[in-house]
């Protein structure tokens, strides 16, 4: 399956000049693009622009690549625990789908507010992961076989006064917990992290979800903050727990 296929394009002229980008072995012109399609000059760099924006595809010097080429074997770690196979890597928009299934039952299941609205983003945005002068954002996935079973996200704002910071999900099926899955993804996460210059990651939950509150102290989290009242689950009012790591 082609990068193409999983996303869902909102205008069929930026679909085509995905497509065309992507089918092509090495970096191509945007004069070429843009005359084998037959599109406007205006029409097609307002669509190029969103690409770019949405980081789906690069440019430089006026020749253009796609910004996903899938995962690369060398950033595949694969670990084996109580007979479960796992592999942690980056996500690629084919992942997409599963991955917004397994964000939603674990949020279900734990009351996980914040990758409720992480799984909403993810569905109905183009690009799973972004990189632009807005925003970072970053998922990487546990799949045993080819199904994903675990993720960590971390979104990033590109303001200069949060810049060091980024805030994190992260979760496992509940089959597939107590093999050492979410540590994995957790230590992933975090190397990424200090690869990209941050300098602390939150994570925001709710004090009723006491096992995650936990996991994260027990890989080096400390609560920073509590907000009364935070959250309203039908007529209950429950607080919200921000525990933060250190790459």
């Amino acid at each position: 399956m082609q990068v193409s296929e999983a996303f869902e394009f909102t205008h069929e002229d930026r679909k085509s000049i995905y497509q065309y980008v992507e089918d092509a072995d090495d970096p191509v012109a945007a004069t070429e693009v843009r005359d084998a399609l037959g599109l406007d000059p205006s029409g097609f760099r307002h669509h190029l622009a969103i690409l770019k924006r949405d980081g789906l595809v690069h440019e430089s010097a006026g020749m253009v690549e796609a910004a996903f080429e899938g995962s690369d074997a060398a950033d595949e770690e694969t670990f084996e625990r109580e007979g479960v196979e796992y592999t942690i890597r980056p996500a690629i928009e084919t992942d997409r789908s599963g991955l917004v299934g397994v964000i939603r039952q674990v949020a279900g299941e734990k009351t996980y507010t914040v990758a409720e609205s992480v799984a909403d983003v993810v569905d109905h945005e183009e690009a799973l992961v972004r990189e632009n002068a807005v925003r970072s954002r970053m998922f990487f996935v546990a799949t045993v076989g080819d199904e994903v079973v675990g993720w960590i996200h971390l979104d990033a704002p590109e303001l200069e006064k949060l810049s060091h910071t980024a805030e994190l999900t992260l979760g496992v099926l509940e089959e597939y917990q107590d093999h050492g899955i979410g540590g994995r993804l957790l230590d992933r996460g975090l190397a990424w992290a200090e690869e990209n210059a941050y300098e602390k990651i939150y994570n925001s939950i709710p004090s009723t979800n006491e096992d995650a509150i936990a996991f994260l102290e027990a890989h080096g989290g400390e609560v920073e903050a509590t907000r009364e009242d935070h959250y309203k689950i039908g007529d209950e009012y429950i607080d919200e727990v921000m525990v933060a790591l250190e790459p």
